[in-house]
């Protein structure tokens, strides 16, 4: 019974389906309406419409290519470079069959690895440098280093730091250090010649600043046909730290110590030597000026006594002059003499101031 019911249901939905699909419409008149003709024909026409504007834009973006100012542009067709775009702007490539490879046009900075180089002298050094580049041919560029800026870093490297072992290895130690900034300072006489010895002997001279060969130029006249070969210019090689090793800092410290101890001890007995020479002949000069100083005050006191002798003998020359002297000599005698409490005083009769008092004078 169900069953039945099931199936009539479904065959009256569909008898209704089919009476709705028969159903005819009619305009106000009375007359029969037209069924529209062509709708799904349009949407297709529209969609097809949208996708080929699409392809279009696609290979449209395909086909430009836009070369900046620091950019090379490089076509190939079929892995082969077929022209280099260097002006900046917009180009057209076939799409799909040209491919764009891009070279950078810029100065570029490649900062090497430290690396440890020996001098003429065995010395070890620690050099730290960087080097400005740029690529001049982007087609040599391309054919020798794949359009591949770190494997063009990879040729500096090596080329940089060959150079720079091949001058540092021909320079000693105090060359490579002196001509880091290509300038050296020496000490010349008034002739102009240059003064040899120690750094610390500044006399007899003046110091000059001299131009001298720097080692970045010596570094880069090593350098050559790297523009040939790879198609970059190395615009300038530059180092940033020269250095010892860590290992060996400390032994060099100890001997540059140990020099300058050696120089300051010379220093300090040739000081006391010419100190020595000075005291020397500062006392041979006190004693020359002393002994002149005696004679001089012996000749002086000489000089006195003659005088004194003479205005004694003048004195004594003449008769009147002799009485008076005698006279007064016994009149001080006297007074000295009679001193203290007791004023006796017992002459005798040869004496001087008896003849005072015997009146002979």
């Amino acid at each position: 019974m169900t069953d039945y019911t099931e199936n009539a249901y479904t065959h009256n939905q569909y008898t209704q389906n089919q009476n709705v699909q028969n159903f005819e419409r009619y305009n106000s008149d009375g007359t029969k309406k037209k069924e529209k003709k062509g709708g799904k024909k349009g949407k297709a026409f529209g969609a097809s419409l949208f996708f080929l504007l699409l392809a279009a834009l696609f290979v449209l973006a395909n086909s430009m290519v836009v070369t900046k100012q620091n950019q090379f542009k490089l076509i190939r067709q079929f892995g082969r470079v077929d022209r280099v775009v260097s002006a900046p702007g917009l180009s057209f490539k076939i799409p799909f069959v040209e491919s764009v490879d891009t070279v950078p046009k810029e100065l570029l900075l490649y900062d090497l690895p430290a690396s440890d180089v020996i001098t003429s002298d065995k010395k070890t050094m620690l050099v730290d440098s960087y080097v400005l580049w740029r690529v001049t041919d982007p087609l040599k560029f391309a054919q020798t280093l794949s359009c591949s800026v770190p494997n063009a870093e990879g040729r500096i490297d090596a080329i940089v730091y060959n150079a720079t072992k091949n001058t540092i290895s021909n320079m000693r130690q105090d060359e490579v250090i002196r001509s880091r900034d290509g300038k050296m300072t020496i000490t010349v006489d008034e002739t102009g010649n240059e003064l040899s010895g120690n750094d610390l002997d500044l006399s007899g001279g003046k110091e000059e600043v001299i131009e001298i060969t720097s080692l970045t130029e010596e570094v880069m006249g090593q350098i050559n046909h790297v523009e040939e070969q790879y198609g970059i210019e190395l615009v300038a090689v530059e180092v940033k730290k020269l250095d010892l090793p860590d290992d060996n800092k400390q032994a060099v410290y100890n001997r540059m110590i140990s020099e300058r101890g050696n120089i300051a001890a010379q220093y300090t007995a040739e000081g006391k030597s010419e100190a020595k020479m000075i005291e020397n002949t500062t006392d041979k000069e006190v004693s020359i000026m002393l002994s002149d100083a005696r004679a001089k005050a012996e000749a002086t006191i000489a000089e006195g006594v003659a005088e004194y002798m003479r205005i004694l003998s003048g004195a004594y020359a003449d008769p009147e002059k002799t009485d008076f002297y005698s006279f007064v000599r016994a009149l001080d005698a006297l007074r000295e003499s009679v001193t203290g409490e007791n004023k006796t005083v017992i002459l005798t009769e040869d004496s001087p101031i008896t003849q005072i008092f015997n009146g002979r004078y």
